[in-house]
């Protein structure tokens, strides 16, 4: 295996440690940026059907600022997205450069993303369970948590597997600049010095992370649907 690997990826086989680390460092990215936007995605996808035109607690003000905003963050590239944050990157991490960096605008980036595939969501909920759950006097927040998301959990579940694939492509984005994983092995080695081996593996490693997660995502929602 390794006399293979040698001979026809012979970069790749000369750094194997930078595509452990470089892998970690993909993973730490999802995963944080995944949780941390997810939190920020559901409640304020939440606020945006419970703010909507004959929503829970109709605001149109809060809606229109809520739906506006995700409009404009969402138009904005996400490499744009990059150097606009690098102050705010700066002063709440201390640096620009690396996964921990990496994390303020990939949060800023999913947060819109995911708001509004829970906003989707959600609104399939059936109305009519809605409608008996506040002819029984269920209380709002009562019928967001007993109703909304919980009757929505499939959605929220496909919801999440996307954005958790769309965080992946970010990484890979962010390692253009420098923020480290997968990405930025790719540029700065397989891209910049032509080790074009290097680029295929770490596009593999990539596509396997994508796989991985829409397989267990696929198997989260067979077993709720169930």
């Amino acid at each position: 295996m390794n006399v293979w690997i040698e001979k026809y990826l012979p970069n790749v086989y000369l750094i194997p440690d930078e595509f452990i680390e470089a892998t970690k460092q993909t993973l730490y990215m999802t995963f944080w940026s995944a949780l941390i936007g997810g939190a920020l995605g559901i409640i304020l996808g939440v606020l945006l059907v419970v703010t909507r035109p004959k929503g829970l607690l109709e605001n149109r003000l809060f809606f229109e600022f809520f739906d506006k905003s995700i409009n404009i963050v969402r138009s904005i590239p996400f490499i744009i997205l990059l150097s606009l944050l690098a102050l705010t990157t700066r002063f709440l991490v201390g640096t620009t450069i690396g996964a921990k960096a990496a994390l303020v605008p990939l949060v800023f980036g999913i947060v819109p993303f995911f708001a509004r595939q829970i906003e989707n969501a959600l609104l399939e909920v059936d109305p009519g369970v809605i409608e008996a759950a506040e002819s029984m006097g269920t209380s709002p927040i009562g019928i967001v948590f007993r109703v909304y998301l919980l009757e929505g959990l499939p959605g929220i579940v496909r919801a999440s597997a996307l954005t958790i694939i769309n965080v992946i492509g970010l990484t890979a984005m962010a390692g253009a600049v420098g923020a480290g994983g997968l990405g930025n092995l790719a540029i700065s080695r397989g891209y910049n010095r032509f080790q074009t081996d290097v680029t295929i593996v770490a596009t593999l490693l990539i596509l396997a992370l994508v796989f991985l997660s829409q397989f267990v995502s696929n198997l989260l929602i067979k077993k709720i649907s169930h």
